[in-house]
């Protein structure tokens, strides 16, 4: 059976990074949550980084469980994807619906960022579940979308309510 003990480092520094950029994230935008509020989809796209941060945090515990296997960790990164997968689908209905958001490019832009690291963790955990160890390389580029995006939607709302 193989394990996931090649990606001990990596899951413990993702650990960390994940779980410090959250509380960041969060901070930042507690300073300015009154203008961030007014605008429903800074609001649904900042939860939706939020929440692809705390999928990182949570898959990259999971993998830290001894003795998991590869479908086990597959069953955890696919419920975590599952559940958090409520927010790109409320920042998508957000960005659809509002008038502001209309150009077509950059409404793209803001969907892909909010679904990205939630598909990889569903196409990851898929893999894992089929007993195939490249799942948790899909995992953890997920895991580095999940930060990319994050910190995407967190710059961009924090400017926008600023301008």
């Amino acid at each position: 059976m193989e394990t996931l003990d090649a990606w001990r480092d990596f899951n413990v520094a993702m650990v960390g990074a994940t779980s410090a950029l959250a509380g960041l994230v969060i901070v930042a935008a507690s300073v300015n949550i009154t203008a961030i509020i007014k605008a429903a989809t800074l609001t649904a796209r900042l939860a939706a980084g939020i929440a692809s941060l705390l999928m990182g945090l949570t898959a990259s515990a999971i993998a830290l469980w001894p003795d998991l296997s590869l479908p086990g960790f597959g069953i955890g990164v696919i419920v975590i994807a599952a559940i958090s997968a409520i927010f790109p689908v409320a920042a998508t209905a957000r960005l659809a619906t509002n008038p502001a958001a209309q150009g077509s490019g950059r409404r793209a832009v803001n969907i892909v960022l909010a679904w990205l690291p939630t598909v990889a963790y569903l196409v990851g955990g898929s893999v894992l579940l089929a007993g195939l160890a490249v799942g948790a390389g899909i995992v953890a580029a997920g895991t580095l979308l999940a930060i990319v995006s994050a910190v995407i939607v967190s710059w961009v709302a924090l400017v926008e309510v600023l301008r």
